[in-house]
């Protein structure tokens, strides 16, 4: 098979054990700059360029769009689609769970665990908003924020409404979530492809530090997870229409809740803690579905 990585940096480790696992496969893999395509929107022909040439065709793309270019990645990855090229998850699956509300929205109508969430405009709602979550300690986020940058703890429903009210005077959307303060500062990342969670592993926040993060200093280790996390996790990837994703999750009194589901999940977390070739299971689901009858993965509305 032919198949496209869309990612910006070749040299990243996930993207390099993408290529690794494809070519070990006897697959032929090209990495190509997602910002570097360029696109013909035409009837009978849409096509793809790439540095000044009119791009191969592909039998599967896997796209390692970064938060950053999502809107432009989509439009690229929308392109092939419509070339008729299977991609491993598709544009409106990655738009859907890059906005954190929005995906909220969706997992809370398939009735899977979540922290209580607020989200308002009017600073006069803010009072209400904090008791919405059941007050302070509770977790501030930017809805546009990744890897942990634009979340905040805060101690005190002052300390709530100062932050709060900063942020809504810089127009920034934000969304405020209860604080599972059973968690002690763990989550657990379970990798899901097609209807499985082939890995999973905790992660826990460095001392002082609230966010898991392994880009904030969270540390990793192999966990074994109960079968209702299981179910949780498949649950979300689906409710998202995703065929890859990382699904967030943190251990409360009442049960699993979902923080986020990631549809560009790393790789090297997740097979140094779990010594497993999460990449070769990548490209063995695209093997096993590029080339059969396409299935689409079920789209929620909304």
């Amino acid at each position: 098979m032919h198949i496209a990585l869309l990612s910006r940096n070749r040299n990243l480790y996930s993207t390099r054990r993408l290529v690794e696992a494809a070519e070990q496969r006897g697959h032929k893999a090209r990495v190509i700059d997602t910002l570097r395509c360029y696109m013909s929107i035409a009837a009978h022909h849409p096509s793809i360029h790439y540095k000044g040439q009119e791009i191969e065709r592909f039998d599967a793309v896997i796209p390692r769009i970064g938060a950053s270019v999502t809107f432009y990645g989509c439009a690229v990855l929308r392109q092939f689609e419509m070339m008729g090229t299977y991609v491993l998850n598709d544009s409106v699956a990655i738009t859907r769970s890059r906005d954190k509300l929005r995906s909220l929205q969706l997992l809370s109508r398939k009735g899977l665990g979540l922290p209580i969430t607020g989200f308002a405009h009017s600073p006069d709602d803010i009072p209400d908003l904090i008791t919405m979550v059941k007050g302070a300690p509770l977790v501030i986020k930017l809805l546009e924020g990744t890897q942990g940058i634009g979340v905040v703890l805060a101690e005190t429903n002052q300390a709530a409404e100062s932050v709060i009210q900063a942020f809504m005077g810089m127009k920034a959307n934000i969304m405020v979530q209860e604080y599972i303060k059973e968690a002690r500062g763990a989550d657990i990342r379970c990798f899901v492809i097609g209807d499985k969670v082939v890995a999973s592993m905790k992660r826990q926040a460095a001392e002082g530090e609230f966010r898991s993060n392994l880009h904030r200093g969270g540390t990793a280790s192999l966990i074994r997870i109960t079968p209702e996390e299981r179910s949780t996790a498949i649950r979300a990837a689906k409710a998202m229409g995703l065929r890859v994703a990382g699904v967030d999750l943190l251990r409360a009194h009442h049960g699993p809740v979902i923080m986020e589901v990631n549809s560009s999940p790393g790789l090297q977390g997740i097979e140094t803690a779990t010594g497993k070739d999460i990449a070769g299971m990548i490209i063995e689901h695209i093997e096993k579905n590029a080339v059969a009858p396409r299935k689409t993965p079920p789209k929620p509305k909304g």
